[in-house]
């Protein structure tokens, strides 16, 4: 008898913790419900709860995704595609060869600029002793005059290539940031405080600009040159040398015009 009412009991006792439990779920939903409509208090108080809930919730360890092999495709071609850009990109450095090249030839010009002008010297005083003056000193200080603009083209032409494509100082940068014009002077003296307007080439087509001009300023010398060597006997050939000085005059008013349009 002793037996059956103990258990009897015990199923009692576990029948009613289970109703217990089935009865606060309701209430902790309509607690879930509520919180919203809470006072700003008692919403403290309930984010502090759920707080503590969450501190207490287990931790999910962190699973790093599978390199699938799609991944590893497209890291390579990436690759492969910034390595074909650089180095299309660090083709810019043949540029040296072509600066090298316009510097040397440059100073070989201006060299010999140097070699026509004493030729000239010796012609004049050639003809001074023998007191016969055939012009041929001017020829030879225009010929200097020729290869002096020969020289500044290709010495122009060097300049722009290494601003184009081998610095990175921008042709409007401040003279404070110009590495070149730190300690460029001859000895101590001629020193420039910012670089002169023909060096300022920003792009390819006011460098063939510049380059142009100075080549039509040549090609001026030589007619001027030839114009000497020619003999005038006829009307027809001092109207035709009018002609040329009237077209070499034009020439240089529109290079004059151009330049002040830009």
């Amino acid at each position: 008898m002793a037996a059956l009412t103990s258990v009897s009991l015990s199923f009692h006792i576990s029948n009613l913790q289970t109703r217990t439990n089935y009865r606060q779920l309701p209430i902790i939903r309509a607690s879930s419900a509520s919180a919203s409509a809470m006072p700003s208090h008692e919403s403290s108080l309930s984010s502090t709860s759920s707080e503590s809930t969450v501190l207490t919730s287990p931790v999910v360890p962190f699973v790093e995704p599978s390199k699938t092999p799609q991944n590893g495709l497209v890291r390579f071609v990436q690759n492969t595609e910034s390595t074909v850009e650089r180095a299309i990109f660090d083709f810019r450095f043949l540029a040296f060869l072509a600066i090298g090249g316009s510097l040397a030839g440059s100073l070989l010009c201006f060299l010999n600029g140097c070699i026509y002008i004493i030729d000239a010297y010796k012609v004049y005083w050639t003809s001074c002793v023998k007191g016969i003056h055939t012009g041929q000193m001017v020829l030879r200080l225009v010929e200097a005059i020729d290869v002096y603009l020969a020289g500044t083209v290709m010495f122009i032409f060097g300049m722009g290539l290494y601003g184009l494509f081998i610095t990175d100082v921008s042709a409007d940068g401040s003279p404070t940031a110009d590495r070149a014009l730190k300690h460029s002077s001859l000895f101590g003296m001629f020193a420039l405080k910012e670089r002169p307007q023909w060096m300022k080439i920003s792009s390819l087509d006011e460098l063939k600009t510049k380059v142009g001009h100075v080549i039509v300023m040549i090609l001026l010398v030589k007619m001027f040159e030839r114009s000497k060597m020619v003999p005038i006997a006829t009307g027809t050939d001092l109207l035709s040398y009018s002609v040329c000085i009237f077209l070499s005059s034009a020439s240089l008013y529109i290079l004059h015009a151009l330049h002040k349009s830009e």
